[in-house]
């Protein structure tokens, strides 16, 4: 059965981050000059530059730029979804150093592994591809893993095939973490919202998460991202975004549930730590009536080591009451069309990926206070 992405979105609330074409153009900015531009509050503010990335359309053309790490060498990796340039790898300064592709058309989670000297990638395909109509149609997602020049180490196969999943259940990922220990935990976040835990060879341990357990609380609604957090390395976590709920959620390595961070009005995509910090792609927010707005409302949120919104790049300032953050909006002058994923580098500037952003390069925040 097919179906039109667009609408499968909306019909099923997954809020989700992969590429639809745009149909307007990128807004601008009333009243200032792009290299004038600073957003963000309180000691998180940043200089906005759009013109970062130096790339040459005709020769690697871009569709949706999904997410970006930094290596070990200092390189920006970003995986996005043209089928010809599924990998971009940048200098900080923006110059093109290598591409390469795997022909994936939902080629939408990047993952750094570290192994001594040596970093691999976690590529995650979630499953939408456009036919040969251009209409958008689903499929199942796969996850692989390469080294860094593209050469396939293994993949991980449909969870159906190890007896996990049920013949109705979706398996259409769309994030990958790897723990200390070299596990890799898979999000099913376009599928049936599971945490899916595997060991560094790709051997299945455990899944949590999903739609049906007693506890709502432990159920994840587009669990869009997955990360592991080890701001206290004697406690580490996996935070999971529960999307449509508008929160990350905190399980132990093991997937017991710990707790929640509410996030109200904001559509968080998957959680990257920095020091004692927690930055997230807002890939939508919620109008001032409270409804989802799917247009460009994007922005960038910035949490302290106390789970506390200290920033909005991009955004309106965070706003506490009585100790309850209220709803965030996106600016009135947009500055992101989606805020997909944020990498950081060594001297805090910000790498933001844009989903639905008119075949437009990563945005780079550069950090002034």
């Amino acid at each position: 059965m097919n179906y039109n992405r667009r609408n499968f979105l909306k019909n099923t609330g997954l809020t989700t981050a992969i590429g639809v074409l745009a149909t307007a153009k990128q807004p601008a900015l009333a009243h200032t000059k792009p290299d004038d531009l600073t957003i963000g509050h309180n000691n998180f503010r940043y200089k906005v530059d759009k013109g970062w990335a130096k790339l040459t359309v005709n020769r690697t053309p871009l569709f949706n730029c999904h997410e970006m790490v930094q290596d070990q060498k200092g390189r920006l990796i970003m995986v996005g979804d043209h089928v010809a340039n599924n990998i971009l790898i940048f200098d900080k300064s923006g110059k093109l150093l290598d591409s390469w592709t795997l022909a994936f058309p939902g080629a939408h989670g990047l993952s750094l592994s570290k192994e001594g000297s040596e970093d691999f990638l976690i590529i995650t395909d979630c499953g939408w591809y456009q036919d040969r109509s251009g209409q958008w149609n689903r499929q199942a997602g796969q996850v692989i893993k390469t080294d860094t020049n593209g050469r396939l180490m293994f993949a991980i196969g449909h969870p159906r095939t190890i007896g996990i999943y049920k013949n109705d259940e979706p398996f259409m990922p769309t994030e990958t973490a790897v723990a200390p220990n070299g596990d890799i935990y898979v999000a099913d976040g376009y599928g049936s919202d599971y945490i899916i835990q595997y060991d560094s060879k790709g051997k299945y341990i455990r899944h949590f998460g999903g739609k049906h357990n007693a506890n709502p609380e432990h159920n994840l609604v587009n669990a869009h991202g997955v990360s592991i957090d080890l701001r206290d390395p004697k406690n580490p976590k996996v935070v999971c975004s529960s999307r449509e709920e508008n929160c990350f959620k905190f399980f132990t390595l093991e997937g017991k549930y710990l707790y929640k961070v509410d996030l109200p009005g904001m559509y968080v995509c998957r959680a990257v730590f920095h020091q004692e910090n927690l930055y997230a792609g807002v890939c939508w927010s919620k109008d001032k009536e409270g409804k989802q707005n799917w247009g460009d409302s994007g922005f960038v949120t910035i949490l302290d080591k106390n789970n506390k919104v200290v920033s909005n790049p991009g955004g309106n300032a965070p706003v506490y009451q009585n100790g309850v953050l209220l709803p965030t909006l996106a600016t009135s002058n947009p500055i992101f069309n989606h805020g997909h994923d944020v990498c950081i580098d060594e001297d805090e500037n910000l790498y933001v990926c844009q989903w639905n952003a008119n075949h437009t390069a990563p945005i780079k925040l550069t950090r002034t206070v």
